[in-house]
């Protein structure tokens, strides 16, 4: 079962390990990836981050594509515990589950992580706002670092 609402604040400090609720199957770009929750593969979309895109077939890879998709690659290998805690809606227009994903064995919030090292860019999806104030806090201060793709693109997260 995943966990609803917006829970994500009291999980406790990083480096905590967390209960799993899922495993990871495989990453599908940056801000998509498979997951296994109790014998169902759902495609669980990250809350709250858009990374340039690297699998849409009508179009060609985005700058900083690759990168994103390796970097949470890298992050959630195939195998990887993880807990997927839901915001409001549930699932967005494609069916995909939304989530908020962190690293069970060591507590790390995935969607921010991905914000910070420049991978991705802060995208509020109404209602599932719980952690915006956060994510655009960090995209703005890996922006001011020239983070990631902010110093790799001309015009990073923009298609």
């Amino acid at each position: 079962m995943l966990l609803g609402g917006c829970s994500a604040g009291t999980l406790g400090a990083p480096g905590d390990a967390l209960r799993a609720n899922a495993t990871v199957v495989r990453v599908v770009d940056g801000d998509t990836l498979v997951a296994d929750t109790g014998g169902v593969e759902e495609r669980v979309r990250l809350i709250g981050i858009d990374t340039p895109e690297s699998v849409d077939a009508s179009r060609p890879v985005m700058c900083f594509g690759d990168e994103a998709s390796r970097a949470l690659a890298d992050l959630l290998p195939g195998g990887t515990p993880v807990l997927l805690v839901r915001d409001t809606e549930p699932r967005d227009r494609y069916g995909r589950l939304l989530a908020y994903v962190y690293r069970a064995a060591d507590g790390r919030f995935v969607n921010l992580d991905l914000v910070r090292a420049g991978y991705a860019a802060a995208y509020p999806y109404p209602p599932n706002e719980h952690h915006s104030a956060e994510l655009r806090r960090a995209a703005a201060a890996a922006r001011a670092e020239g983070a990631g793709a902010w110093s790799a693109c001309p015009h990073p997260f923009e298609e």
